[in-house]
């Protein structure tokens, strides 16, 4: 069955051509992640129902501080506001949104320009008040070009955006660009991100498909592979999109093959601990260290709930 494409789908038979092709700059390859010990499935269940194919498309989802979840519908250029209940309660427009995360200040910040067209017009993070009746987005960094997507703050407040082309970007907590960090960083294809203990953690898909990379914030230019994930066919890599890491320091990725990844970055042992629609996106609830909320490309919001 055919399936609509994401907003990086057009860059889809480059980034193939590349996985087989192209080096990876300051990375040596490794072999597909050996399976990780003690990896039960996980349940899944609709936290929030799909709405029209492709259009209510939920490219990303996070809460804000008063424990609101927010999820990205990127083909309606809005993101949306559900309170602990489901109810929808605020949309709020941003123009292709992608990563949405609460900022050491309280406000919400959400990636704007996830989409090939910001080759041609920029995109950017835009910030807000999400506990306003009618919140008012503004800009809070702009010129980032080719598809900004996922992002992640550090203990500092420096926000670290993940884009297709461009690799990874530190932006300062005044909305300046760390030009000096980020010509340092791992360029190419780069998507979500995640920050644990002075470390970033980026899906990346550009040489090859699927990979997991390494990057201490105090040396971008140290960039080392955690994984590769292999798809369900074999010897077919997957599409890593979005991950998180738990307080335990255990990565979960999620992939267009629908799969959500559990993977050991100490060792690089992975399974697939959920198996489905595919998934673009994962978060952990607030206070629930075993419930993850995940976005999908029906548009659905998944509530995961782990087993350990």
């Amino acid at each position: 069955m055919s399936r609509p494409l994401r907003p990086g789908a057009l860059l889809w038979p480059a980034l193939i051509a590349l996985a087989c092709t192209a080096p990876v700059a300051a990375a040596d390859p490794v072999a597909a992640a050996p399976p990780i010990a003690s990896c039960a499935p996980a349940l899944a269940a609709t936290a929030v129902p799909a709405g029209m194919p492709m259009l209510d498309w939920s490219e990303n989802v996070g809460y804000d501080v008063a424990g609101n979840l927010w999820v990205s519908r990127v083909y309606r250029n809005v993101v949306q506001r559900y309170d602990r209940s489901g109810a929808l309660t605020a949309t709020v427009p941003v123009d292709f949104p992608g990563a949405v995360r609460s900022g050491l200040d309280g406000l919400l910040y959400v990636v704007y320009g996830d989409t090939p067209t910001s080759l041609l017009s920029p995109g950017g993070v835009v910030r807000f008040d999400p506990t306003a009746a009618d919140p008012k987005p503004e800009v809070f960094v702009s010129g980032v070009r080719t598809m900004p997507n996922g992002a992640a703050f550090d203990a500092d407040g420096n926000l670290y955006l993940g884009a297709s082309l461009s690799g990874v970007i530190r932006v300062r907590p005044d909305g300046t660009i760390d030009t000096a960090w980020t010509d340092q960083a791992p360029k190419g294809s780069a998507n979500g991100v995640v920050v644990r203990d002075r470390v970033l953690y980026v899906t990346t898909n550009g040489g090859p498909l699927g990979r997991i990379q390494r990057i201490p914030i105090d040396a971008p230019g140290d960039v080392s592979v955690v994984a590769d994930v292999a798809s369900p066919l074999p010897g077919i890599p997957d599409f890593t999109d979005d991950l998180l890491i738990d307080s335990a320091g255990i990565l979960y990725v999620t992939t267009v093959f629908g799969q959500l990844v559990r993977i050991d970055p100490a060792t690089g042992a992975a399974c697939a601990v959920l198996s489905g629609e595919p998934l673009t996106s994962v978060v952990a609830t607030p206070g629930q260290p075993d419930q993850l909320i995940a976005g999908t490309e029906s548009g659905a919001v998944l509530r995961i709930q782990l087993s350990r």
